[in-house]
């Protein structure tokens, strides 16, 4: 990994996830995982231009269903939504939408990891 591949990786982490985000990873900089996770996952990967984050977004949101795992959907919510990538009414069709895709047990951990972003969002809001 190279020096150049850190530092987007890191501006990368920050645009998908909010500002500031990236600071959680900054001290296992000498991590060979951290390296490929900020190095090459977000650098080269989030960092392409093929599609739009939001878009990259969506593709692992309905990975995320199928693993229904609530709090990966909780991150990547929490991102959208600090980025307003999704409207009222698009937050409440995901999951809706997905059902039919992942099966009501993972939609329900889709659906709360959904509902938990907004509440954190909110309460960030809240305390600025």
């Amino acid at each position: 990994m190279t020096e150049k591949n850190w530092e987007k990786g890191l501006d990368v982490f920050d645009a998908v996830y909010g500002p500031g985000a990236s600071e959680m990873v900054k001290p296992f900089k000498d991590s060979p995982f951290n390296q490929e996770i900020v190095g090459n996952q977000f650098a080269n990967l989030w960092g392409n231009e093929a599609f739009t984050i939001r878009e990259k977004r969506l593709m692992v949101l309905g990975a995320t269903a199928m693993l229904g795992r609530q709090d990966l959907v909780e991150i990547q919510m929490t991102g959208a939504l600090v980025n307003a990538e999704f409207t009222d009414e698009q937050l409440e069709q995901i999951p809706l939408f997905m059902l039919f895709y992942a099966g009501a047990g993972n939609c329900t951990a889709l659906f709360r990891g959904i509902e938990a972003a907004r509440a954190r969002v909110a309460a960030m809001k809240k305390a600025d």
